[in-house]
Order: structure tokens, then sequence, then C-alpha cells
């Protein structure tokens, strides 16, 4: 049991069901809760059952054994045990297995689970291949930023690396630009071209990124602030920083087939 990872509420359960319901040992549920959400939610799974290598067990639990075991009252009914399921063994094979050019976003020293989950919820949305950050200094991907991902913690690597400086040279060695995100950086996103194969990194909360991931970056880069706010949420400028990305990438792909 303490092998298996703990996942819980309706859509990061129901995201590892659809992505390897094999991995799924168990799933308790509140049988107190009787709206649809919940009757569709084990239709779903009883439909699974007698599949090729799913065999999992549905147990009733009362919300106080659902709140110890999530660690908090916010699993809407839904607790599911899971075995460890990995998107990418390593960097390499990551970018060995990317058609076209990587767009990648590297957090640097994110330590709230709820930041995280929603950093790869947009990561999800906006088609990039992974979310890196270094494993010192920062929140692993625990139940809790896997239910704010909605889903998206079983769809985007996340993965974790000893050295974040060593591994943004690698990604230069590999012909990716690392570009880093800074307030006082010259130029602002609608001035920074996001086309290529692309890092963006995104520091920590309240401290930025820290001084030797930033000389590792090729370029800085700033979000337009009009307001009297001086920065956004870590998993805001994620988002507007992608979205970018993929708006320059598509205003350039349109361009050439024109």
């Amino acid at each position: 049991m303490s092998q298996l990872k703990l996942l819980f509420g309706f859509h990061a359960v129901t995201a590892r069901l659809r992505h390897d319901a094999g991995s799924v040992e168990e799933i308790y549920y509140d049988p107190s809760r009787r709206d649809r959400r919940m009757t569709d939610f084990l239709k779903h799974v009883e439909s699974l059952k007698g599949a090729p290598g799913v065999k999992i067990k549905v147990i009733q639990a009362d919300g106080k054994r659902l709140d110890g075991m999530a660690g908090s009252s916010r699993h809407q009914g839904v607790v599911a045990r899971a075995q460890e399921v990995s998107l990418a063994l390593n960097l390499d094979e990551l970018l060995d297995g990317i058609s076209g050019p990587p767009l990648l976003l590297v957090l640097d020293g994110v330590t709230d689970p709820h930041n995280l989950g929603a950093c790869l919820r947009v990561a999800d949305g906006a088609g990039a291949h992974a979310v890196i950050a270094p494993k010192d200094r920062a929140v692993g991907l625990n139940a809790t930023a896997a239910k704010v991902a909605s889903g998206a913690a079983e769809t985007v690597p996340y993965i974790m690396v000893t050295n974040l400086s060593r591994t943004l040279r690698e990604l230069q060695e590999r012909g990716i630009w690392v570009v880093g995100t800074s307030d006082d950086a010259p130029a602002d996103i609608y001035g920074t071209k996001l086309t290529g194969p692309m890092a963006i990194v995104m520091g920590a909360e309240g401290e930025g990124m820290r001084r030797l991931v930033r000389e590792h970056c090729d370029e800085l880069m700033r979000i337009p602030m009009a307001g009297g706010c001086e920065s956004l949420n870590v998993s805001v400028a994620s988002a507007v920083c992608l979205y970018e990305a993929v708006r320059q990438r598509t205003v350039a792909a349109k361009g050439a087939k024109s």
C-alpha cells in the first residue's frame, strides 16, 4: 500500500482511469453522496471491470475516513490508490519523442502544490510538452497538486531534475532556446520571439529565478503590468507566456502555408 499513489477528486481519478485504468487498484467513495455526478462516476468504474488488466476494488468509506486519506475535505467523496505511472522516464527520452519544436515550462522553486497543479493544467491546455522543476526547493507531484491539475497530471510529464542550471545547459546543447521571465527584463513577451524550440523559465513565488538559473537563460522577458500589482501568480504568468508562444507559433504556421 505504501508504494501506491493517492489520487482524490473526480477529475484526477477519472483522468487516471482514462489514461491507465489498470494502474488503479482501489477506489474509495462516500455512499451518502447520491447525486448524478457520483452515480455517473460509479457507472464508469463498473463499466471498466472485466477489461484486460483492470482489477479495481470499489470500497465504501464515510467522509471522515476519506478526509483522513486525502488530508483534507476537498476530495469530493472520491479517493483512489493507484500505481505510479511515468509519462517520461527522463528528459532525453522526452525530447527524443517530440516531433516539431519543443515547448517546455520550467519552474524554478515552486513550492505550493496548488500553484504546481494550476501550472500543469495551463501546460496541458497550451500543448506544452513537459513541466520541468528541480528536486530541491520545489513541491513534488502530490495528491493536492494532482487534484488542482484536473487531470493534467496524467497527461503532462512532470520531470524533476537534480541540477536545474545543468539541465538548462543540456537543453541549449539540443538547440532549445531558454527564455527566463523577470520583472526587470528589457523586452516584454510581445517583443520576444517564441516560435522555435523553447523553454520558458518561471521563478518561484515571490522570489523569482535564482541567480544561477537566471545566468543560464539565453534571454529574459517580462510581462507588461499596467496596474498597481508588481507581478502575477506563477500559474497565471505561465498561462500568459505559454499562450503568447502558442499565438506566435499559430501565426507563423499560417504564414508559412500562405
